[in-house]
């Protein structure tokens, strides 16, 4: 199933993309009591079944809307935690200005945090302005926890999982570059670069979130982003350095997952690096794919 968050007529609803018509999107206000928080019902495996019957069947789709005419909205708005990868593919972490762990090498995953207000929806504008300096891109198959945890083994991480979308880990290269005559601290540098991810609009997520059972296997799935029409990444999922069990188990280690956290897996080569040719300006259009998940389309408005 596809299932995601929009605005329709200026209300918000939970909202199915049938298989028997994929243009269009079904509220399911009167299904789910009017509930618009997709967390509330992804923990429940009677309502997911009622959804999944109505998708399969032949359901009157008579009350869709166009895809066309809706807002989106991020398909989980607040979740607890949106945890993402940094360096989980080597051709990323080459083009960096790092060495390549060797395959042999025994090293651990990198994990940072994104805030809840950085998530936006598909369409969505991107609004920077003076404090933004280099803002580059990084595609990412992202995981959407549908049952929560703490030390998931990595052969019960699936058990885990509702699903998957698309993620922007949109960062700001050079953050507080600006200032005259900074007196630089020690670690000011990887601060500057963590504090960079954490902006508004930071993190556009969607279009919508397709279930578990629709993907055969999320680490053969082909990744590319668009600027402006221009292909700069072309990836596959099957060169994550550390596969999505692993993710969740070590995720779980450190933290409690819970329903609706998002864990966004890491970016293939061909990321937005800061410099003039992968820094996005004023009117950029960034177009997000990632094969049997759909397209994710931002724009950028740059403030003065």
């Amino acid at each position: 199933m596809k299932l995601g968050l929009f605005e329709i007529n200026s209300e918000k609803h939970i909202g199915l993309v049938p298989k028997a018509a994929p243009g269009k999107v079904l509220p399911l206000s009167d299904l789910l009591d009017g509930r618009t928080d997709l967390t509330s019902i992804i923990e429940r495996p009677d309502v997911i079944s009622k959804i999944r019957a109505l998708d399969s069947g032949s359901a009157s789709t008579n009350d869709a809307v166009d895809l066309a005419i809706v807002k989106f909205l991020p398909p989980i708005e607040r979740p607890g935690k949106i945890i993402c990868l940094a360096g989980n593919y080597r051709a990323h972490i080459a083009e960096s200005g790092y060495v390549e762990p060797q395959k042999q090498a025994n090293f651990t995953q990198q994990l940072f945090l994104k805030p809840s207000t950085s998530l936006i929806g598909n369409t969505a504008t991107i609004e920077l302005n003076g404090t933004n300096a280099k803002v580059g891109w990084e595609n990412e198959l992202a995981v959407v926890i549908g049952r929560g945890g703490r030390n998931i083994s990595a052969a019960d991480a699936y058990a885990h999982v509702f699903g998957y979308t698309i993620l922007n880990d949109l960062s700001e290269r050079g953050l507080n570059s600006r200032i005259e005559d900074r007196h630089l601290r020690e670690m000011d540098g990887f601060l500057d670069w963590l504090a960079g991810k954490w902006f508004d609009g930071f993190a556009p997520c969607g279009p919508w979130i397709v279930t578990l059972d629709e993907i055969e296997d999320p680490h053969d799935l082909e990744i590319k982003f668009y600027l402006n029409g221009d292909l700069r990444q072309h990836g596959n999922t099957k060169d994550m350095i550390f596969k999505i069990p692993e993710q969740i188990a070590y995720a779980s280690s450190i933290m409690t997952l819970e329903p609706g956290d998002i864990i966004s897996t890491g970016t293939p080569s061909g990321a937005g690096l800061g410099d003039k040719a992968t820094s996005l300006s004023d009117g950029d259009v960034m177009v997000c794919e990632i094969e049997s998940l759909g397209a994710l389309q931002n724009s950028v408005r740059w403030k003065t």
